[in-house]
């Protein structure tokens, strides 16, 4: 999105961004007013409407994507992205591209162009996640090694120039992405004798890195450090930082590699994290699944004061995984009603960009992904997620005043609501039908229903 022109419209924005911040501090405990059911934030604006790092809500692409599979079913699914474009994120290294520099100085780069073609022709707004790292340049040889534990190594710190050089190569190549994320998840910086996370190897590599892509495309954003917010169960964590809530306590060690890296790095055009809304010990969802997603307003918050930087989550999660790493113990109902919550959250917070890690099957059987398997003949299709995902991108968009809606009624506590001058969003958060008055308006709402109100 373009700046806005001229002295008076930035002044605007300006005072609009203080007023944001200023009622974000204040809601930093929770907003609510008497009567009302408190859904996200009561938030006056979404600020950052006209700024470049402010780009919604969107998603990134994962192993198997609309890039590849059956001719019929990725032009179907490439109809459902152009409809409302929005903002993809592509890891330059895994989840669906191939080892972009197999050999010092030779590059490969068809798996990788192919996905920025897919975003480039459904009219999306083009992210970069600079992670991960080619074999030679973290003690392997010049044969890609695709296990998790070799794709998750950071590479060697007498590699770091390397590794910034190939994102420099990456961003000349690809003039038009002006969004770059450096990293994902400190993989492969966690410090075992320390018990802690390498902050300081991983914000020289970051200052490298983005010292490189501003050579490479002055105009281009970038940002880290891409840390995960974990979250452990009040009065059982054992690294507990003062960030907490009815939800949980996150853990110190994020804190601290957070803090350093905002308190040591070059520059920065936005701050990244992820996370979720259970808990890493036992998985708990405190004090239930819905109202565990108030700590993502609540970390976006402390990020927001801490930083001063517009807030990106990478990737967020409401759904406990199983052993496998799989989420389908939900109906869908219940996820879509649940993510539709905590994507009121993080709009109400103020949050600059959101990306939704779309899950990938080759099966017909793919519970929370957003489009059908474009392996199938009939693939391609909207599933519901994508229809919360693009309602949502256009009700809420950057720069968009938000409000809580009045609601009302005996079931009133069980209703989250969020609007804009325009749209409302309500969510029954209840496994049963229910009725309530919003803004005046009498309705009923089946089991996990989302509705959508204009």
């Amino acid at each position: 999105m373009g700046r806005h022109d001229g002295n008076r419209a930035h002044l605007v924005a300006l005072v609009a961004a203080v007023v944001a911040a200023f009622v974000l501090l204040l809601c930093a405990g929770g907003c609510q007013s008497g009567g009302r059911a408190r859904g996200a934030q009561g938030v006056p604006g979404n600020t950052g409407g006209g700024t470049p790092a402010y780009l919604g809500f969107g998603f990134t692409h994962t192993q198997y994507s609309a890039d590849l599979g059956n001719d019929g079913a990725r032009s179907n699914a490439a109809g459902v992205l152009s409809a409302d474009p929005m903002p993809q994120n592509q890891h330059i290294m895994g989840w669906g591209a191939d080892n972009p520099e197999p050999r010092p100085g030779s590059y490969n780069f068809a798996d990788l162009d192919r996905r920025v073609a897919l975003m480039r022709s459904t009219r999306a707004t083009p992210v970069l996640t600079l992670c991960c790292a080619p074999d030679w340049m973290k003690g392997g040889g010049n044969r890609t090694n695709w296990s998790q534990k070799s794709l998750e190594t950071a590479p060697d710190r007498a590699h770091y120039k390397d590794f910034a050089h190939l994102a420099g190569v990456i961003a000349q190549r690809y003039p038009d992405v002006r969004h770059f994320v450096v990293w994902n998840e400190f993989k492969g910086f966690y410090d075992d004798s320390r018990k802690r996370w390498d902050y300081e190897g991983y914000t020289e590599l970051y200052n490298l890195v983005y010292a490189e892509i501003k050579k490479q495309n002055r105009n281009a954003l970038v940002g880290g450090p891409y840390v995960v917010m974990d979250t452990e169960t009040p009065g059982n964590a054992s690294n507990a930082s003062s960030l907490q809530g009815p939800w949980g306590v996150v853990d110190q060690r994020s804190v601290d590699a957070l803090e350093y890296w905002d308190k040591h790095k070059a520059g920065a055009d936005f701050v990244v994290v992820d996370g979720s809304s259970y808990t890493r010990d036992g998985n708990r969802m405190l004090p239930d699944e819905f109202a565990a997603t108030r700590k993502f307003a609540d970390v976006s918050t402390w990020l927001t004061k801490t930083t001063g930087l517009p807030v990106w989550w990478a990737e967020w999660y409401v759904e406990p995984p199983d052993a496998q790493d799989n989420r389908r113990g939900w109906t869908e109902p219940h996820r879509i009603a649940v993510q539709a919550t905590a994507m009121m959250e993080l709009a109400g917070a103020g949050v600059a960009t959101a990306f939704y890690w779309n899950p990938e099957e080759q099966t017909a059987d793919c519970p929370g992904c957003l489009w059908s398997a474009t392996q199938l003949g009939s693939g391609g299709g909207k599933l519901p997620m994508m229809d919360l995902l693009q309602r949502f991108v256009t009700a809420f968009h950057p720069g968009t005043r938000l409000r809580t809606p009045d609601v009302g009624g005996s079931d009133a506590a069980h209703v989250r609501a969020l609007a804009s001058d325009r749209t409302a969003l309500v969510v029954n958060t209840l496994d049963r039908p229910i009725t309530a008055t919003v803004d005046g308006h009498d309705i009923g709402l089946g089991a996990y229903e989302v509705r959508w109100l204009t």
